[in-house]
């Protein structure tokens, strides 16, 4: 589709500053997005051929929402790091392998999706987002989740669906994370020990799909008072 496509998206935008311009076939971060760069707070591109975000995204100051799922996007502009207001950027099933440290300075965000992308590592500098919500990096390469993870906010980490056989033991300082989902990875019951069971806040740890004996991972101490924490969570859903 040609540019002439968008126009009544891009004049609507301007008065509602939502802008949605998914599955239209756009092979670029369309031009005429610049209209928009005051006063666009919802922005969605998601399911076109879009290869990379220009540096220019970082002048839309208003952005709260940006959706770019389903592109070919293989890396980020460092400039993604001036939106100010973004709270939730939606990057799955792309190409991206890495991540810009800048990245960190989304102060903020609350969800970051990076699901179906190609990371080979845990992307640290996410964990300097000081109102992050929810990370999913689910269907990826990950092989562990290293050391100096316990400064992530997350209260939410899906790493379901990579390659991750080990994780470290700082995970158990993370400070509000309550669910941790590591559903169909490469993990054994020894990489749950017993400091991330009793020692973290985790309430909802999900393990389906690994090389985990379940009796065993009842036996292993501090699981009882993970099981503490569960239940406490569950109690107040209802």
């Amino acid at each position: 589709m040609g540019q002439s496509s968008i126009k009544p998206h891009i004049e609507r935008a301007e008065k509602s500053g939502v802008c949605q311009l998914a599955n239209m076939s756009l092979s670029e971060f369309p031009p005429d997005l610049q209209r928009l760069v005051k006063n666009l707070r919802m922005l969605d591109l998601s399911s076109n051929k879009i290869p990379a975000l220009p540096p220019t995204i970082g002048g839309f100051d208003a952005l709260k929402s940006l959706n770019v799922n389903n592109n070919r996007l293989a890396s980020l502009p460092a400039e993604l790091s001036h939106l100010k207001k973004l709270e939730s950027l939606l990057l799955n099933n792309n190409r991206l392998t890495s991540l810009p440290s800048s990245l960190a300075n989304l102060s903020a965000l609350k969800t970051l999706s990076l699901a179906g992308n190609k990371l080979q590592r845990f992307p640290l500098q996410v964990c300097a987002i000081r109102h992050l919500d929810m990370l999913d990096l689910s269907q990826n390469s990950l092989g562990e989740i290293p050391d100096g993870v316990g400064r992530l906010q997350a209260i939410e980490l899906n790493v379901n669906q990579n390659q991750i056989s080990s994780i470290s033991e700082s995970i158990a300082e993370c400070p509000r994370l309550k669910v941790l989902r590591l559903e169909e990875n490469c993990l054994q019951v020894s990489v749950l020990t017993p400091k991330i069971l009793e020692d973290s806040s985790i309430s909802l740890l999900a393990t389906e799909g690994n090389l985990i004996d379940m009796k065993q991972l009842h036996d292993t101490p501090g699981y009882e008072k993970y099981m503490e924490r569960y239940t406490a969570a569950k109690k107040k859903l209802f």
